[in-house]
């Protein structure tokens, strides 16, 4: 629980970023504000963090091989916190811009580094729930931040939103290193004593399975001879890149992840966060509490997302994952009916509860399933050995649909209406989840070497990972764990 609150936390910093933005350009557009913005500069502060997102996906994969989890970790809370204080500071567009990104990039190196870590600290029995809690963090920041904007200035909101940083910076700074890049640096009286500490003594055979492995590599690496010249290690390089790319336990989970990940930009997460106010003046007019309504929204997510951690414990994968977006592209759907029809004055009986109710219902899909699921396939599909690489790779897939899903926002609202956006929603995430339904397999209570075996279609023997070509190249491309030969 410490080490992932370590990490949850730092997922947290999701939640408040984008949250923050709904804070923010209201006070912005209003008449004295000390910054005045338009819909164009707005969008671009709400968005300039999928730009960032690519940067941190591009950064985090060489930390986490060669520093390790936690350094990387730790490295992440940094521009996170330096971006709060640049808000806190800014007077003007350009310093929110800047503050923006720096906290983008904060967000793109946790985004693939949270699931990582918390699959290898914990127990495969209760990796699920563990990492529903990234989810669970998320929708508390948005919360948190969103109560804040009801009360406070965005300077004294964004005071707030550093000292939470700050404070998972300390958790971090104690927690250990993952056993599992330890064992693969060879410290393996380090890797045992952490992994005992995290697990207990219950576990030995996968901590024993773990160590041996690692150690059939480093032998291997040991006599390979391996030649120090440039052209030598260009070529390895070149070579191993194109073995990896033909295996089928590198390229399925990534085509996976690609979909999945891109289904829970588009459910609408984000932009119920980044636009809450926006949404329900078009679903419910004006005339409520929007303030009152948008904690209320943010309660029953956090209180989704708690009953979500004792439901991702009992129910598949893939079942959880196909109920939960069944409902949200019922939301959708029906959401775009709505006010179609309220818009077109066909409705014959109308009251706001009832587009207050679609969009509960549309945060409940959210807070169940199109957020921790995601992080949660995550951490269980990437195989060991390339799951820096391979994190990174699909995770710019989330960085670019979020930045489309909030750039695109208030231009689709005002040309197609929300009833239109929402079914172009609607269809892409239909799309994903056919993807899903075809090509994901059931990961839960398997442990990580068994998922990666199916998708290679078999287990990998002590010979192969001794023989296999890409050991050679290990060295200078991956440190993660293993290897494995090419299956075309």
């Amino acid at each position: 629980c410490f080490v992932t609150l370590g990490v949850s936390l730092n997922m947290a910093g999701h939640g408040l970023v984008m949250g923050f933005a709904a804070i923010l350009l209201p006070q912005l557009r209003r008449a004295d504000s000390i910054i005045p913005i338009d819909d164009s500069s707005g969008s671009w502060i709400a968005s300039i963090l999928g730009f960032a997102l690519v940067a941190g996906n591009f950064i985090v994969p060489t930390i986490m091989a060669k520093y390790g989890r936690r350094t990387a970790n730790l490295v992440s809370i940094v521009p996170l916190i330096v971006g709060w204080f640049c808000i806190i500071t800014a007077t003007n567009i350009t310093a929110l811009l800047i503050a923006r990104f720096l906290q983008g990039l904060a967000m793109g190196m946790s985004a693939s580094l949270g699931p990582v870590l918390i699959g290898e600290y914990t127990s495969p029995n209760n990796r699920g729930a563990f990492l529903t809690t990234i989810s669970l963090t998320i929708a508390t920041g948005v919360l948190i931040v969103h109560t804040l904007g009801s009360y406070l200035i965005w300077q004294k909101a964004a005071i707030v939103c550093a000292c939470i940083a700050f404070a998972d910076l300390l958790i971090v700074i104690y927690s250990p290193e993952s056993p599992s890049w330890l064992a693969d640096q060879g410290r393996y009286e380090d890797s045992e004593k952490v992994f005992r500490w995290l697990r207990g003594d219950g576990e030995e055979e996968e901590l024993q399975r773990m160590i041996e492995t690692s150690m059939v590599i480093r032998e291997s690496k040991q006599d390979a001879n391996i030649s120090q010249s440039f052209s030598k290690r260009l070529r390895g390089q070149m070579a191993y890149i194109s073995a990896t790319i033909k295996k089928k336990e590198f390229y399925k989970p990534i085509f996976i992840m690609i979909h999945i990940y891109t289904l829970g930009q588009w459910a609408g997460a984000n932009i119920l966060a980044s636009y809450t106010l926006d949404i329900f003046s078009h679903v419910i007019g004006n005339d409520a509490n929007i303030s009152l309504l948008v904690i209320t929204l943010d309660a029953q997510r956090i209180i989704s997302n708690s009953a979500a951690v004792y439901v991702i414990k009992k129910i598949k994968r893939r079942t959880m994952l196909f109920i939960t977006v069944g409902i949200n592209l019922f939301a959708f759907v029906a959401t775009a009916a709505y006010t179609y029809a309220k818009g077109q004055g066909m409705l014959p009986y109308d009251h706001p509860f009832i587009g207050i109710l679609l969009i509960h219902i549309h945060m409940f899909s959210i807070a169940t399933g199109t957020v921790p699921l995601p992080f949660i396939i995550a951490g269980e599909v990437f195989p060991l050995e390339y799951r820096s690489l391979a994190g990174g790779f699909s995770v710019l897939f989330l960085s670019s649909n979020l930045f489309i899903t909030v750039k695109t926002v208030p231009y689709l609202f005002k040309t197609l209406g929300i009833h239109g956006a929402y079914l172009i929603y609607a269809v892409v995430v239909g799309y994903c989840l056919v993807v899903a339904w075809w090509f994901l397999p059931e990961t839960k209570d398997r442990t990580l070497q068994e998922i990666e075996d199916e998708f290679r279609g078999r287990p990998m023997s002590p010979e192969e990972l001794k023989s296999t070509q890409s050991l050679t190249s290990l060295k200078y491309v991956n440190k993660d764990r293993r290897c494995s030969s090419p299956v075309i």
